[in-house]
């Protein structure tokens, strides 16, 4: 007799049942996540009666305020999520990744992961059976007690984004865009009727999502399933202005197909609830950081050239980098990322005489000291190294780095500057990849890399106001042992040890999140267990995108922003 799906998945990931140690506040979790969801977003909406099945679950159930990672990054984010522990441990913290040693850049992906254990992982390890459905930064797939389908940064439907593999070709069958790889589409003349079939697109995923997720649930089994419905953040970043109260009034059109596609979310968001229901489960509603607007760039490498720190290539080098940058995206390449010289074709830095610059940007800036000994043509003596750091800190701090904004506030450009070992509580020996200092700009600033033009700060005219990334996410808690009509307040990395805990598990040693108790109507049990030296194994490291997947995916992640 020919083997079923479920007995090949089962035959990947058998794995025998251990006795939980203590008993379950829920023997089965489902945990939806609301990329980007911000209760600044999901309050008037649930108040206007669009959202009425997000808001049962808020009134039935324990909900408040999440706060992401420092800085709020999706990659960051969902791996704290999944493991406990923040940047420092789990070692991602941006979607590039700046290796000192070779002055390149490289994409993070599970490869780097390899020294940390995932919630997956170590709910596989005691028999229980997961499915990971759409969660960022599972790209490629780990093995797991279950099934998983990889996330946003899976290249496309031609790539290994499935375990086990065998699943792959029939989920093709059944979704044919099952990691949502499709960008929003501009056109010159495109108007409405584009701006809606781009906005119905984002409300289709939300379906798809509870679809894939009801679907191979029932078919395969699980203990604990979880799926993010990762374009709530698209929607946010594309179409703020017409959520935004002081831009919203100005297309009524636009901002009604946006309040549509939210209570298509609330449909899909319904559906998963009866489906936890019916199967008994507990729910966990989770966003990894809020959203805001997205009114301006600041670029730290000009400052840090108008300050002298850092010397650009001659003008006509700097022409035929633009030339060849041209070149490639005409070339249907599209690339920002390249793996020599990551400024090369935004900035064309001259190294040779740079003390500091920043290496990529994600909402902040990620900025390394030029340091001789570490990098290629490092220039600034080690002895130095500290005080130009806390010169640099000053100076970003500093009234030089202060603006006007378009409503004639003056604001400082920067908010905060970073040292990660003081923020993640770390050595650089532990993390070598981290950044010197993190430049943290004004909530309605991104940083980006690139040099355009001669201003520090390029404020957006209307027509390109769009989201960004605010630390305040969401938590929702519902179901079986969960706290009724109660508010808490929580930190991402607190989400993994509370799920162990609610499952009847001990929590390993190695997480650095709390418990969150005020969410169950009873106090659990909480205990730890240590995590053996053989359990913990070296990250591979290494590219997991060929020339062409690495195309794709930046452009992806470019278009929303991300690579600037």
């Amino acid at each position: 007799m020919a083997q079923t799906i479920t007995d090949r998945v089962n035959e990947a990931g058998a794995v025998q049942v251990r006795p939980r140690p203590f008993p379950a506040v829920a023997e089965r979790v489902l945990i939806i996540g609301l990329d980007g969801a911000t209760f600044d977003v999901l309050n008037p909406l649930m108040a206007e009666g669009r959202m009425p099945r997000l808001a049962g679950a808020v009134t039935d159930g324990a909900s408040g305020v999440l706060h992401s990672t420092v800085p709020p990054i999706t990659p960051a984010a969902w791996t704290t999520f999944l493991t406990g522990t923040g940047p420092g441990r789990h070692g991602i913290l941006d979607f590039e990744r700046y290796d000192v040693a070779t002055n390149t850049l490289q994409f993070n992906s599970t490869r780097v992961l390899g020294g940390v254990r995932n919630l997956w992982q170590i709910l596989g390890d005691w028999g229980l059976r997961v499915g990971s459905i759409n969660v960022p930064m599972t790209y490629p797939p780990v093995p797991v007690n279950g099934f998983l389908i990889s996330g946003f940064e899976t290249p496309g439907p031609d790539s290994d984004f499935v375990y086990p593999p065998e699943l792959k070709n029939e989920i093709l069958e059944r979704w044919r865009d099952p990691t949502l790889g499709t960008r929003w589409r501009h056109a010159t003349f495109g108007g409405s009727a584009l701006f809606e079939e781009n906005v119905a697109y984002m409300s289709r995923s939300f379906h798809q999502g509870a679809d894939m997720t009801t679907t191979l649930g029932d078919r395969l089994g699980w203990d604990v399933l979880m799926v993010v419905l990762k374009l709530v953040d698209n929607l946010q970043h594309k179409t703020w202005k017409h959520i935004d109260p002081r831009w919203s009034s100005r297309s009524p059109r636009r901002a009604e197909i946006v309040k549509r596609a939210f209570g298509e979310l609330d449909k899909a968001v319904g559906a998963l609830l009866d489906y936890a229901a019916g199967k008994g489960a507990a729910v966990l509603i989770v966003s990894d950081h809020g959203h805001g607007s997205l009114e301006g760039k600041v670029q730290p490498n000009l400052l840090l050239r108008d300050w002298g720190y850092l010397k650009l290539e001659s003008a006509g080098s700097r022409a035929l980098a633009r030339v060849a940058n041209k070149w490639n995206r005409l070339g249907g390449r599209r690339r920002k990322f390249v793996r020599g010289d990551p400024l090369k074709y935004d900035c064309a830095v001259d190294f040779s005489a740079t003390r500091a610059c920043v290496m990529h940007a994600g909402m902040a800036g990620f900025l390394y000291v030029n340091l001789r000994g570490r990098q290629p043509c490092g220039v600034v003596a080690p002895q130095d190294y500290e005080s130009l750091r806390d010169e640099l800190e000053a100076r970003f701090l500093s009234p030089d780095c202060q603006g006007v904004d378009p409503r004639g506030n003056t604001i400082n450009l920067f908010k905060e500057v970073l040292k990660p070992e003081a923020l993640y509580g770390c050595t650089r020996d532990e993390q070598p990849w981290m950044p010197d200092l993190i430049l943290v700009p004004h909530e309605s600033l991104a940083a980006v890399r690139k040099i355009r033009g001669s201003r520090p700060v390029q404020w957006l005219p209307y027509r390109r106001i769009e989201g960004t990334h605010r630390p305040e996410g969401i938590l929702i808690a519902a179901g079986p042992g969960i706290a009724r009509g109660r508010s808490v307040e929580a930190n991402i990395v607190d989400c993994a040890p509370t799920l162990l805990v609610m499952l009847g598990m001990r929590i390993p040693d190695d997480m650095q999140g709390r418990v969150v108790e005020d969410l169950f109507e009873e106090p659990p049990v909480i205990g730890h267990e240590s995590v053996r030296a053989a359990e913990r194994t070296e990250a591979g490291g290494g590219e997991a995108y060929s020339e062409q997947e690495l195309a794709e995916v930046t452009a992806r992640l470019t278009d929303l922003g991300y690579l600037q």
